[in-house]
Formats: C-alpha cells, structure tokens, sequence
C-alpha cells in the first residue's frame, strides 16, 4: 500500500475531468487538485512562460508527500513534460501518450484527428507520438481556441447555438477528411463530448485525453488501501467561482470549497 496523494493540476477547471476519472477507478485514493485559475488559458502562452507556470504548480504540489503528480492538461504535458519529468524525483503523467496509445487502439481506418489548444497543436506532440508509433498513419491536427472559454462558461449543451456553431466551425475539415478517431486533447473537452459527438457522428470514436491518463495511473502506481480517499482543491484566483462551476466538471459537489493559493510565491 502507497497512502500518499495523487497531485493534479491544469491551468484551470479541466483537470478535473481527470480527478473525476480517478474517482471513479480509483476511489481510495487521496489526491491534491491545483487549478491556476488566476493564469488560465495556458494555451494561448509562449512555451517559456507554459514551463515556468509549470514549475510553479508543481513547486507547489511538491509541498505535499505525493507518490506522483498528473499533469491533467494538454498544454503542458505537449510543451513542458520532459523538463518537469527530468526534475522530479516521482513519476509524472502526462495526457499525451496515454491518450495517442488509446487512439491506435481504436482507429481502424489510420486517420486520426487532434483538437487542442493553439500551444498543444503548434507544439506538434501528438503527431510526433502517433506518427512515430505508426509512421503509415494519417493525422489531421486542428486548434481549438475558442473552446476552453466556452466550457468555462457553461456553454457546452446540445441546442446552445454558441458553440454548436463554433463546434461546427472548427472541425467540419476533421470531418471532411475522413477520420474515424478524434482525441480530445485538452481536458476542458469532454465537457463538449455531446455536441463533438453529434456533429462528428457515431462513426468517429472520441478519445478523451484526461481519462486517459487516470488509467495509466491506475496501471503504474502502488495503490492504496481501501476506503474512500480525499480530494483537496486549491486555486489561484476566485475559490468561490471554482466551487460553482467544479460540479460542471466533476458531476458532483465539491465536499470542501478550494484554498487560495499564492502561486507566484513558489
């Protein structure tokens, strides 16, 4: 048995897409959330000032006894995992590889798409991991700004002309080339699975990035004794704005509200 905590963080509210998943495979674990709500969107970053902010956040998580630490956002695990990995002395998860290896299992035609923020696209790693494990593969990459401020503000219903049109928008050239795989590669998208998943098709598996990654963390970690652990959230900006929309995310209410945190102190 390994007690410690699991640390989490992304620039805002989508890791948590990632922590609910780890609730539901692996509910005896403890885990520790930071959201860098006071900086979010990291995607519209230079990789410079993505890594620094990084650094930041995990600085901070370290100042728990963690026996890992996930990086539940796409940003940062395409622009900063090896830098972050290198000077950790525990495993660090990020979204990337767990999510491409789900998509070579599931692709069946080798073209797969990739949505994500402008920094995850530009940064080029998800094709790099696709395309070196099968170099005959197809992959059609497409960034997605507009999405992470949607979610973050409730904008993800079927019906809301706001962002089926933007949905529409961003991905009709996905959809003209023919793919049947699309990850997710930010974990604010999920909370657009339904209007991706309309648009897209049944024919078009999502991937979903953050959930992903929880099960390569199920499959590599010493796991905890049994019981139910507890999550701790902390953020840099608003606790009382987080509380509210983490049920969005989560699909339940946070138990305890978030802690403030000075994250430019670390």
């Amino acid at each position: 048995m390994d007690n410690r905590p699991i640390g989490v963080f992304d620039s805002g509210l989508g890791g948590l897409t990632t922590v609910r998943r780890l609730h539901e495979a692996m509910p005896a674990e403890s885990i520790v959330y930071f959201g860098d709500t006071g900086r979010v969107p990291y995607g519209a970053r230079s990789p410079e000032t993505i890594t620094r902010y990084a650094r930041q956040d995990v600085a901070f998580l370290r100042s728990f006894d963690l026996k890992a630490i996930v990086i539940a956002c796409g940003t940062v695990s395409s622009v900063a995992l090896d830098t972050l990995s290198a000077e950790s002395d525990i495993p660090v998860i990020g979204v990337v590889w767990p999510a491409c290896a789900q998509a070579l299992r599931e692709t069946r035609n080798g073209r797969i798409g990739v949505i994500g923020t402008s920094s995850t696209i530009r940064s080029g790693s998800y094709e790099r991991m696709l395309l070196t494990a099968r170099p005959e593969l197809r992959v059609f990459t497409q960034p997605c700004p507009l999405f992470v401020p949607l979610v973050e503000n409730g904008r993800v219903q079927r019906g809301d002309v706001v962002i089926e049109t933007v949905v529409r928008e961003y991905l009709s050239g996905l959809k003209e080339e023919g793919i049947d795989t699309l990850i997710l590669g930010c974990t604010h998208y999920p909370l657009l699975r339904g209007v991706i998943a309309s648009y897209m098709g049944p024919s078009v598996k999502l991937v979903d990035s953050g959930a992903a990654a929880a099960d390569a963390v199920r499959t590599m970690l010493i796991p905890a004794g049994r019981g139910r652990g507890q999550t701790r959230y902390f953020v840099s900006d608003d606790p009382a704005s987080f509380r509210q929309l983490a049920a969005l995310f989560l699909s339940e209410e946070i138990a305890h509200p978030a802690e403030l945190v000075d994250i430019s102190s670390y």
